[in-house]
């Protein structure tokens, strides 16, 4: 392939790389990953409530990875309250899933920038060394696939460990609360985004002509076989 085709392959990852990089940087840090209901379920049981009478007692609950608000209706008007997870709700929640959930956030912020600086180094330098070339495009693109790890162990912490309800009735005497609704909000969706970028990026590299790692050293191994079968 042209070096001109090769340039702008890998101009195009850079840009979709820095993007990567920003998005998860934003999404990191908005309060926007669950936004759901949460039911009072002591003050709908005492007075009996139906279908049409549970609006009464539904409240509202959005949070992120850092902090969040909640509104608790319990039928006499709702109590708004914001939070944060550090240190407020350390003692409520699985501190060790939510705290791995944030450093792989980290870890694709801080590999999306490697590898855009790299995108761009190929494209305009001269990569001589084994990580600055097609070894280190694909290596930085596979550990920024990591995204996909964020969303699985965010969802088993929502899902698997009640984070929602343990939020809701965090510091709660008087009443009990369970989730009556909830639904992944726009920085898990970001966090999706990011990880097609960075497959898009590595179907790029494979179009820019550069062979999978692998695939390469298989092909050298099976030439040196032959070269020592002539002699």
């Amino acid at each position: 392939m042209p070096s001109r085709q090769k340039q702008l392959l890998f101009s195009v990852s850079g840009l979709l790389g820095f993007s990567c990089a920003l998005t998860a940087a934003v999404a990191t840090g908005l309060p926007l990953w669950i936004r759901g209901a949460a039911l009072c379920r002591t003050g709908a049981e005492l007075v009996n409530a139906s279908e049409p009478e549970l609006e009464k007692f539904l409240g509202e609950l959005s949070y992120g990875l850092f902090s969040g608000q909640r509104v608790k209706q319990c039928g006499l008007g709702g109590r708004a309250s914001r939070f944060t997870f550090f240190p407020g709700l350390l003692n409520a929640i699985p501190a060790g899933l939510h705290v791995t959930v944030i450093f792989f956030c980290g870890v694709v912020i801080l590999f999306s920038s490697v590898a855009t600086g790299f995108f761009f180094f190929n494209a305009f330098g001269r990569p001589y060394e084994t990580l600055q070339g097609p070894l280190g495009l694909y290596l930085w693109t596979f550990i920024c696939l990591s995204s996909c790890l964020v969303m699985i162990l965010f969802a088993s912490e929502v899902k698997l460990h009640r984070l929602s309800e343990r939020i809701a009735n965090f510091k709660e005497v008087n009443f009990v609360f369970q989730t009556y609704s909830e639904q992944y909000d726009r920085s898990f969706w970001l966090f999706f985004l990011v990880f097609l970028l960075h497959g898009l990026n590595g179907i790029l590299i494979r179009l820019s002509g550069i062979q999978f790692p692998f695939q390469e050293s298989k092909e050298v191994d099976l030439g040196g076989g032959a070269a020592d079968l002539m002699y």
